[in-house]
């Protein structure tokens, strides 16, 4: 095969359809769009109108609740860490906290916090103080003989 030979599969693109241009194209006339009526003109948007009756997405009852005050945290696997600290992103040393994260490129914005997942392994010892910790994060943190304090209202979920 050389460059010159490429092409399409065969029925890959269709020629694009010319309505309203003559009896003898089978589409024209009314254009495809059938007789009289508000759908046979332009500018229609009447998706869900049921002709007056109350439209489905009306009668049925509101579902779920958003609430107000959620707290939006970011989601960091202990491997995502161990991958900064070996890089020498993060120092192990320093207490692990949200700014750390942020300034090690772990993650891209502060929010209200950050929760360590237990996903991958963790080498280093590191103190974390950051908002909420998995069981198994917290487990594999004192396995590696660090350390993790949970800030504020968020605990252990």
């Amino acid at each position: 095969m050389k460059l010159n030979e490429i092409r399409d599969n065969e029925g890959a693109s269709k020629n694009r359809m010319r309505v309203g241009r003559g009896i003898g194209s089978g589409k024209g006339k009314t254009g495809g769009r059938g007789v009289k009526g508000q759908t046979s003109r332009t500018g229609v948007a009447i998706k869900g109108f049921e002709g007056g009756q109350m439209p489905l997405h009306r009668r049925l009852p509101k579902r779920g609740f958003n609430k107000p005050n959620a707290i939006e945290l970011n989601e960091v696997n202990i491997g995502r860490i161990q991958q900064a600290v070996d890089a020498g992103k993060l120092d192990k040393s320093a207490t692990v906290t949200n700014e750390a994260l942020v300034a090690a490129g772990v993650i891209s914005k502060p929010r209200d916090g950050v929760k360590i997942l237990g996903v991958g392994e963790l080498k280093a010892k590191l103190s974390f103080q950051v908002a909420g910790a998995s069981k198994s994060a917290v487990a594999a943190i004192e396995k590696a003989g660090g350390s993790v304090t949970l800030l504020g209202a968020v605990a252990q979920a």
